[in-house]
C-alpha cells in the first residue's frame, strides 16, 4: 500500500538545447518553474534544473528522517540545517546522477557529536529518497550547532 504518490508535470518546446520547459507541480504548492539545458548544465539564471529538485527532494526528506530518529531518542531537534547537492556527470557517456552529498547541522539538546553522527547514520539508512540515489555516491557530513 502507498504511503503517498504525487506527481508534477513538465511541457517541453523545441530541440534539447534551444528548448525551454516547465515544471507544473501536481499540488500547486509553488509556482511552476522553468527549466532549461543552459539552466541544467551552465547558468541556472533563475531557472531550476532535474537536479536542483532531486536535492530540493534529498534535502527535505533527509531533514524529516532525521527528525524522527531524533525524536525516538527523545532528543527532538531545536532546528536543522539540511543541504543536499546533486552531481551530474557523464558515465560512459550518458548523464548520470553520480553523486548527491548531504551536508547537516543541528542544534539538538542530549547529544554529543559522536552520538548525533550515530543518529545521522541512521536517518541516511532510512531516508526514502537517500535509498533512491542508491546507485549513486550518497555522502553525509554532519555537526552541532
Amino acid at each position: 500500500m502507498a504511503i503517498a504518490t504525487r506527481s508534477a508535470d513538465t511541457t517541453w518546446i523545441g530541440t534539447l538545447a534551444g528548448g525551454r520547459g516547465k515544471i507544473a507541480p501536481g499540488s500547486a504548492a509553488f509556482a511552476d518553474l522553468d527549466v532549461t539545458w543552459a539552466s541544467r548544465t551552465e547558468s541556472p539564471d533563475g531557472k531550476s534544473s532535474p537536479e536542483e529538485l532531486c536535492a530540493a527532494a534529498h534535502s527535505s526528506c533527509f531533514a524529516m528522517a532525521l527528525a524522527l530518529k531524533l525524536g525516538e531518542v527523545g532528543s527532538p531537534p531545536e532546528e536543522l540545517q539540511v543541504r543536499a547537492t546533486v552531481t551530474l556527470a557523464e558515465v560512459d557517456g550518458l548523464p548520470t546522477i553520480v553523486t548527491s552529498e548531504v551536508d547537516v547541522a543541528g542544534r539538538v539538546e542530549g547529544l554529543d557529536g559522536p552520538g548525533f553522527e550515530e543518529i545521522v547514520a541512521a536517518a541516511a539508512a532510512l531516508c526514502p529518497v537517500s535509498r533512491l540515489f542508491a546507485g549513486a555516491d550518497v555522502t553525509v557530513k554532519s555537526r552541532l550547532l
